[in-house]
């Protein structure tokens, strides 16, 4: 077994005789660190806080994957803190060099079995263990094939925000119709795309509104909130050609409401 804290002591970080907390970030609806790291922001993501949570010198901070797996995503001096402008506290930290490398590549294995994120390092740190180390970093995966898109809202900003080519340039050439999902409570939307831009244009509505101007999800967030956008779920029905006659396309849209039931007061379909 290699311990974490070895492998950084190999790239010149020794953390046995620092004041340093380990922070097990994880997913939330509408705030996940994942995307933070993907999108190149996880530093400014891990300093907004809501409470004192980093009284130490150093933060080691790892995402959570799923079951006993987390990335590593680096090492963090801790400056100082201020008052946040979105949250209690905002602190400044720096990431400590010689380790760039092992970020979002380090796979780590442990099992935590308390509900704190935020827990001393010389309690728990010897049993960070790597059980991987990835060839290169984690990023944004291409396209995976229309058939087998399902991302949640946060990833459909992050892919809109970065113009992700493979993704852009697959969606923009097709129409089609396009399934919504709130993981919440289980209802769905059906909608569709055509014309210039295909599914690409529409999505990146969705992604900067979360409602895309669709009167339904309008009032859905008005009534909810800005934040229950999170719960919301993209995959595509069918694909088209972009300029196939808009009869035509509203006519497959209609057929998907009735065979998934979409309109109210079982999805969130008005007509």
């Amino acid at each position: 077994m290699i311990r974490l804290v070895d492998l950084l002591k190999l790239q010149g970080v020794t953390l046995e005789d620092e004041n340093y907390k380990i922070h097990l970030a994880t997913t939330e609806v509408e705030s996940s660190p994942f995307d933070a790291y993907l999108a190149g922001t996880f530093k400014e993501w891990q300093e907004d806080q809501t409470k004192k949570n980093f009284e130490c010198k150093v933060v080691l901070s790892l995402i959570h994957r799923g079951g006993d797996r987390w990335l590593f995503a680096g090492v963090y001096r801790v400056n100082g803190v201020q008052p946040g402008q979105t949250t209690a506290f905002k602190y400044e930290t720096q990431l400590l060099p010689g380790h760039e490398e092992l970020i979002g590549r380090v796979v780590v294995k442990y099992k935590r079995e308390y509900r704190a994120s935020y827990v001393w390092g010389n309690k728990y740190g010897a049993e960070l263990e790597v059980a991987e180390i990835l060839d290169s970093a984690l990023s944004i995966e291409r396209f995976p094939g229309y058939n087998n898109i399902r991302i949640l809202h946060s990833k459909l900003v992050l892919l809109v925000s970065k113009e992700e080519p493979s993704w852009r340039s697959a969606l923009s050439s097709v129409g089609g119709v396009y399934l919504i999902t709130d993981i919440l409570t289980g209802k769905i939307y059906v909608g569709s795309a055509s014309g210039e831009g295909g599914l690409w244009q529409r999505w990146r509505a969705y992604a900067e509104t979360g409602h895309g101007g669709t009167a339904e999800l309008k009032d859905l967030l008005e009534r909810q909130g800005e934040h229950y956008r999170g719960n919301f779920q993209y995959s595509v029905l069918e694909i088209t050609d972009p300029q196939a006659q808009i009869d035509l396309i509203c006519a497959r849209e209609n057929h998907w409401k009735e065979i998934l039931m979409s309109r109210i007061p079982f999805g969130y379909n008005a007509n």
